[in-house]
């Protein structure tokens, strides 16, 4: 048999048996002990509604058994299943990312309106059921994609701050409070700044003075750039990069790590082991949701 050739599930057959041989023993030894034995010995001063427990020490056979337990415990943590040894798991993900090499190869040259198919048919299974079927949130229960890499996104990140963002190497940055900005010509300066000269978004006409303007807020000692950098590049364990904000790379961030934000929590969705492909489809999905809004 195939999986007798897994260390893993020969190591899970000894143990069963090994917990079955223990039960059947026990079991066993006690209901013998109940037949002979009579209820007498010295009795503790503990009462439960009229009963009394005897003063025993405890039974040697399970200090024995709990000794086995830790020891064997110990052995299983340290060599008998070594990170860098086969596993089903392993195995499986080693599979996942073989085929989604050959499906990224054969969906290389696939239009555009092809490629936000796909990533409509991978919202709607996997997206639609917080963010709802037109990715507007469902009634602020999630975030509305509709607005996430456009201008009104970055407004409303701050006016309300952001939270639970983790980087390439998944840890978490510190969170932005909301408020940081109060003036809405301020805040509107810096959305405009960001999207037009960091981001580099050309689907909009931005106000050429709003984003000069919104420069000098930005590299304002104590707003943007100490946490996300002079260019938008993100700093260490502060801010995201902003240059990629509403772009393939922050989506891949967000669905590898999820995000514990101020409406709820993301879950990871790591374990859809998404090809690359598939998430530029869902990026290009949500991407035309936000044009025809």
């Amino acid at each position: 048999m195939d999986w007798l050739n897994d260390h893993i599930n020969v190591i899970g057959l000894m143990g069963a048996i090994v917990i079955l041989l223990l039960t059947v023993v026990i079991a066993w030894f006690y209901i013998q002990k109940m037949k002979t034995e009579s209820a007498i010995g010295e009795l503790t001063s503990h009462e439960w509604d009229g009963i009394r427990e005897f003063n025993n020490n405890i039974p040697t056979g399970w200090l024995l058994a709990l000794l086995g337990v830790m020891i064997w415990a110990i052995w299983y943590i340290l060599f008998g299943y070594p990170l860098n040894a086969y596993s089903q798991i392993g195995e499986y993900n080693e599979e996942a990312k073989i085929h989604s090499q050959k499906f990224d190869a054969i969906h290389a040259n696939m239009d555009s309106e092809k490629l936000r198919e796909m990533g409509e048919q991978i919202f709607l299974v996997q997206c639609a059921q917080c963010h709802g079927l037109t990715a507007e949130g469902n009634d602020g229960k999630a975030q509305n994609l509709t607005h996430w890499g456009k201008l009104e996104g970055v407004v409303d990140t701050i006016k309300h701050g952001s939270m639970g963002l983790k980087n390439s190497n998944g840890e978490e940055f510190g969170g932005m409070p909301e408020g940081l900005l109060s003036e809405e010509k301020d805040i509107q300066a810096v959305a405009q700044y960001v999207m037009s000269e960091i981001v580099g978004d050309t689907t909009r006409k931005y106000d050429d003075e709003l984003v000069k303007y919104g420069k000098e807020v930005y590299h304002d000692s104590g707003t943007c750039y100490a946490c996300h950098g002079a260019n938008g590049e993100g700093v260490e364990a502060m801010g995201p990069a902003l240059n990629v904000y509403g772009k393939t790379p922050f989506l891949h961030d967000v669905l590898r790590y999820g995000k514990k934000g101020n409406i709820g929590f993301m879950p990871s969705f790591e374990y859809l082991n998404l090809s690359q492909r598939e998430v530029e489809a869902l990026q290009a999905f949500i991407g035309a949701k936000q044009k025809i809004q």
